[in-house]
């Protein structure tokens, strides 16, 4: 934090509701000019973070993401408008936080956060906000915030739940004492394949502002040591304790000796926080799945097969995307009744499950599609493992939204 300094006349004008309420006053108010914050993800909970934080008075602002902004993230993601459709989310929330408060200091990082970069953006901040929603950003992000010493507001949200805590090595546990290993790869959908309710970010995203505002002030008590489970669908707040495990792999160590590691490989899933859209994919419709090298076509190669033939295509997407927009012909399955047939296969168990995958044939092409390409590239993954061939197995690229914005226009996007 940097040295305290004085408020101008303005200042004091703009921050009065502040300043008179007897926990804060002048002096919290320097504390958050002083301060600077990092957030990385300008998405559902990076826009209210970025909002409220920058509104409070926070001094300096840093904004972490290398995604351009799609109509679909409008649904939730606040900080950005129609305005700013295909323009990068961090020049668009820059846009929007100068307006609303012309005192604050705006850092952009349009890039990745990696292994190799996260050290030298992190270090010059006081607090930083995981508003991502992959595992292997917050474990990048737990483990670099151990070794700088600094803490960690955390959240995470999914259909109608959501969850808050800080993690902050020097004075409680940190990420992994909770979560020591990532979930096996595909078990936890994001917020693209599973929704999200619109107004869930903005419950959590707020409450991650107000725990970086009580760690920069040192009002009140922060949820470190505690986890907040939040579910809107009954409205309901649980609060858990979560205890520092004395033989965490990254906390239970000198902070210096903590490296950071190959975080992909480490979660088994690739590292985004967005499916890519047109505007990410320059209106091809391509996408480049690192995780899941397997055979792949693109829609127009779809469309000349369904022209010359009939081909075998199966639509994993979840029961509810069936009803916004169906490619013709398909077989569909979704991709969380494969998972759980392909498990009872590999553990020897026979289950009604298995009768899904007797749909699905072997010994001809299967050409597998989801939304935009992910989710079927990781059936085809699935399917691998237990015997079917990988060159009968063909993922479509860009998925149904390439399919809609190239092939047939009247269809919906989402």
């Amino acid at each position: 934090m940097n040295e305290l300094g004085d408020l101008s006349n303005a200042e004091i004008n703009r921050y009065g509701r502040h300043l008179i309420m007897p926990e804060f006053g002048m002096d919290g108010q320097r504390r958050l000019k002083a301060s600077s914050v990092l957030i990385i993800g300008t998405g559902g909970l990076g826009s209210p973070l970025a909002l409220y934080l920058a509104a409070a008075g926070i001094g300096r602002i840093g904004l972490v993401d290398y995604d351009v902004v799609d109509e679909t993230n409008l649904q939730r993601q606040i900080v950005h408008g129609q305005s700013s459709i295909g323009v990068t989310k961090v020049d668009s929330a820059e846009r929007r936080l100068r307006d609303l408060n012309p005192f604050l200091q705006i850092d952009k990082y349009n890039v990745p956060l990696t292994s190799e970069n996260a050290l030298e953006i992190l270090a010059p901040y006081d607090v930083i906000i995981d508003g991502t929603d992959n595992f292997p950003t917050r474990y990048l992000t737990n483990d670099a915030c151990v070794k700088l010493g600094k803490p960690n507001v955390y959240g995470s949200i999914l259909r109608f739940e959501g969850q808050l805590s800080v993690f902050y090595a020097k004075e409680g546990p940190c990420y992994r004492c909770m979560f020591p290993e990532p979930p096996p790869p595909g078990l936890v959908p994001n917020c693209a394949e599973a929704g999200v309710l619109g107004v869930l970010p903005g419950v959590i995203g707020t409450m991650q502002a107000t725990e970086a505002i009580k760690l920069i002030t040192g009002i009140g008590q922060t949820m470190v040591g505690r986890m907040l489970l939040y579910d809107a669908s009954d409205m309901t707040f649980t609060t858990i304790k979560v205890r520092k495990n004395p033989n965490c792999p990254v906390c239970g160590i000198p902070h210096e000796q903590v490296q950071l590691i190959d975080y992909e490989q480490f979660c088994g899933v690739p590292a985004h926080d967005h499916v890519p859209s047109a505007a990410a994919t320059n209106g091809n419709g391509k996408v480049s799945d690192p995780n899941a090298p397997v055979k792949g076509i693109d829609v127009q190669q779809l469309k000349a097969l369904y022209d010359s033939s009939t081909p075998f295509v199966l639509d994993v997407r979840n029961p509810e995307e069936f009803e916004i927009a169906i490619m013709p012909d398909t077989v569909k399955i979704p991709k969380p009744q494969i998972q759980l047939a392909v498990e009872d296969v590999k553990a020897g168990r026979k289950t009604a499950d298995q009768t899904v995958l007797a749909q699905i044939p072997r010994d001809r092409e299967v050409i597998v599609h989801c939304r935009s390409g992910v989710r079927s590239a990781d059936v085809i993954k699935l399917l691998r493992q237990i015997g079917w061939d990988n060159d009968k197995l063909i993922n479509v690229e860009g998925g149904i939204l390439a399919w809609a914005r190239q092939i047939d226009t009247s269809l919906p996007t989402y």
